[in-house]
């Protein structure tokens, strides 16, 4: 089954994009984000090795025309090390939502295609992992796992993916009972082959919007998870270690804690706002209007 939006969606997003200024920002700043991600190599007023090489002599310098976000007790080019932590906080958030959508989404549409105790086993394998605070958990498997921004992924995606699944496992109960399953059970399609290309499919538009409600959520966890020593670790440029190093001089080195917390505060908050809008453009109560 196609995936293609109906017209009226696609008209009520266009409307969205020319009306919902809140989200339209939100997308014109994420994209500033990602393209400073991508283009950091290019773009970024000292090369890569700045974000690594230590220089005494410039070190906790201020803002100025030389280092527009000031220097880090190292010497280090703040700029140019919240440039390349973007590409470290959006390649985890986009590394969890990958791993955690696929395997959520795969398990809930199994579950609520098949129902009965294939779908008793899964939820309630799923029930004990919402059970836990999902920040609870991912420190606790950070903390048997070595510190790095695979251990970050690792520690993320095994809390975020029950979400998925739920959200999944909804829509494919819905969709079970509808007239072309039934036309493609009367075909005798296996059913891999119903949920691969019916079921899987048209549980799809509610978890796009998710992806995008949750990745400020990963950023964050991404941060929490670096700031307290279990996430990404040096030389690795990444926005929670950069506050966390700058934490115990903020009094007076104000800079180096507040850029990396301003990029962390905007790229979370836009993706909330891109996903708020997404989820009221994609309501099927709005759509159908």
């Amino acid at each position: 089954m196609s995936t293609t939006l109906p017209i009226p969606a696609r008209r009520r997003l266009r409307r969205l994009a020319g009306q919902d200024l809140p989200t339209l920002l939100a997308a014109v700043a994420l994209l500033i984000v990602v393209a400073a991600a991508l283009l950091a190599p290019l773009v970024a007023p000292y090369p890569a090795d700045g974000t690594t090489a230590t220089h005494p002599a410039a070190s906790l310098l201020g803002p100025s025309g030389a280092h527009w976000m000031g220097t880090d007790a190292v010497g280090r080019d703040i700029l140019t090390r919240v440039m390349y932590g973007a590409r470290t906080s959006l390649f985890i958030a986009a590394a969890v939502l990958v791993l955690s959508s696929t395997v959520g989404v795969l398990l809930g549409c199994v579950a609520g295609y098949s129902g009965g105790w294939v779908s008793d086993v899964i939820m309630r394998v799923t029930d004990v992992f919402l059970a836990f605070p999902a920040l609870l958990l991912s420190l606790a498997l950070a903390v048997i796992l070595r510190p790095g921004v695979g251990t970050a992924i690792i520690a993320i995606a095994a809390t975020w993916w029950p979400w998925y699944a739920r959200l999944a496992c909804s829509a494919a109960s819905t969709i079970r009972h509808r007239a072309y399953i039934d036309s493609a059970r009367c075909l005798g399609l296996p059913r891999w082959r119903i949920v691969a290309e019916h079921v899987l499919p048209n549980s799809l538009t509610p978890v796009i919007v998710q992806l995008s409600l949750d990745a400020g959520g990963v950023i964050l966890t991404a941060a929490a998870l670096s700031y307290l020593g279990l996430g990404a670790v040096e030389p690795t440029s990444e926005w929670g270690l950069m506050v966390q190093q700058g934490q115990s001089s903020f009094t007076t080195e104000w800079w180096i804690v507040t850029f990396p917390g301003l990029a962390i505060l905007l790229t979370a908050f836009s993706f909330n706002m891109l996903g708020e809008g997404l989820r009221q453009a994609l309501d099927p109560r709005k759509v159908a209007r």
